[in-house]
C-alpha cells in the first residue's frame, strides 16, 4: 500500500483553461522508477510556470504536477547506486514536464536522473541553486572552457533579476569576473550590486535596432537569458574571440543576425541545454556549485514559501515579476 502525500495538480478544463489545486495523492499513482524520494525542497522555474498554465510544448497531458527540481531523501530503492536514507537531488530530464514533478511531497524517478547530494550542500541550499543555478554554472563552464578569463574583459548578464540571471551574476562575480548586470527592473540596482554586479545597466541600453552587422565592443563574454533582439545585439557587441551563452526566450525565440560577428570576430555562441546534459558533466557542474562557485550568502536571492503559496508565485513568474529565487519547502 502506497503513502499518501500532497501535491500541486494542474487540471485542464473543458473551456481550454487550466486550474491549480493542492490535492491528496498516493505514491501508487506515481510513474515507474527505481527510486521513491521524499521531497524536502523544490524551486520555481519559468518552465514550471509554462507547465502550470497549460503549455503543451512543455507538458502534453493533464492532470499534472510541475516542478523540474527536487531535493530529498530516498525512501524506497531498487537501485544499486542509491540506498534508503541517501540525500539526493534531481534537476532536468523529464521531471515536472511529462513526469510528475517536485511540487509534491514525493516523486518516483529513474536512478539515471539522480545526483547524490554533494557533502558541502544541504538539501535546502541545493534547491536555492536548482536548475537555475545549474544553468548559470553551465554557462560559466562554457565561457571558461573556451579560454575566457576575468582579466580579458567584462561579462554581461541579461535578465539579471530572474532566477538564472541573479545566480549567474553572483557565480560569475565569485569567479572573478567584472559583471555587468542588465535588467528592466533598474529599481533593483542595489540588490544586483549586493550579489556581485560591478555595473547595473537598463536593458534598453543593450538593445540595438540599427541592423548594423557589428557594434562597438563592450564585453568579452555574455550570459543571455532573454533571446530575441537582445541576443542579436549582444553578439554584435562582443569582443574578438568572445563567448555568448544562450538559454532563454522570454523576449523572443527568434534570432536575427549576420555571420559577421562569427567570421570577423570569431564569436562563439554556446547553447545551454541544462535538462539533458550527460551525467559526467552534470556531476562536474554540481561539484563546481558545491565548491568553487558556492555563494557565501545565498539568502540574499531566495524567498521561501510553502506549497499553499505557490500559485501566487507562478502568476508572478509568468508576468516577469520574479526577483531572485522562489524556494518551495514541502515540509512547511
Amino acid at each position: 500500500m502506497g503513502k499518501n502525500f500532497r501535491a500541486l495538480v494542474i487540471h485542464e478544463l473543458e473551456n481550454g483553461h487550466f486550474e491549480r489545486l493542492i490535492e491528496n495523492k498516493n505514491t501508487d499513482s506515481l510513474p515507474q522508477g527505481e527510486l521513491l524520494i521524499s521531497v524536502h525542497y523544490s524551486t520555481l522555474n519559468y518552465k514550471d510556470g509554462l507547465s502550470a498554465k497549460g503549455h503543451k510544448g512543455i507538458t502534453r497531458c493533464y492532470p499534472h504536477t510541475p516542478g523540474v527540481d527536487a531535493a530529498g531523501i530516498v525512501e524506497e530503492s531498487q537501485s544499486k547506486k542509491f540506498k534508503v536514507g541517501d540525500s539526493v537531488l534531481v534537476t532536468g530530464y523529464d521531471l515536472g514536464m511529462n513526469t510528475s514533478g517536485g511540487f509534491a511531497e514525493y516523486i518516483r524517478v529513474p536512478e539515471k536522473w539522480v545526483v547524490k547530494l554533494p557533502e558541502t550542500l544541504s538539501l535546502r541550499e541545493a534547491m536555492i541553486y536548482g536548475t537555475a543555478g545549474f544553468t548559470a554554472a553551465l554557462s560559466i563552464y562554457e565561457i571558461e572552457r573556451h579560454g575566457i578569463k576575468p582579466d580579458m574583459g567584462k561579462l554581461l548578464v541579461t535578465g539579471a533579476t530572474g532566477g538564472v540571471g541573479c545566480l549567474a551574476v553572483a557565480m560569475a562575480a565569485n569567479s572573478g569576473f567584472h559583471v555587468i548586470a542588465s535588467t528592466g527592473k533598474i529599481q533593483c540596482k542595489e540588490f544586483l550590486k549586493t550579489i556581485g554586479a560591478k555595473e547595473v545597466i537598463e536593458r534598453n541600453t543593450v538593445i540595438d535596432k540599427s541592423n548594423k552587422p557589428l557594434l562597438p565592443k563592450r564585453w568579452i563574454a555574455a550570459i543571455d537569458t532573454v533571446g530575441g533582439t537582445t541576443l542579436s545585439s549582444i553578439i554584435r557587441a562582443t569582443d574578438n574571440r568572445g563567448v555568448v551563452t544562450c538559454m532563454g526566450l522570454v523576449e523572443s525565440d527568434k534570432l536575427e543576425t549576420t555571420v559577421y560577428p562569427f567570421i570577423l570576430r570569431g564569436i562563439t555562441l554556446a547553447g545551454i541545454d541544462s535538462a539533458e546534459r550527460p551525467m559526467d558533466i552534470r556531476l562536474k557542474i554540481w561539484d563546481d556549485i558545491a565548491h568553487r562557485l558556492r555563494l557565501k550568502a545565498p539568502e540574499y536571492i531566495v524567498k521561501e514559501i510553502g506549497l499553499e503559496n505557490l500559485s501566487v508565485e507562478i502568476d508572478r513568474i509568468l508576468a516577469a515579476g520574479q526577483i531572485g529565487k522562489v524556494l518551495v519547502n514541502l515540509k512547511k
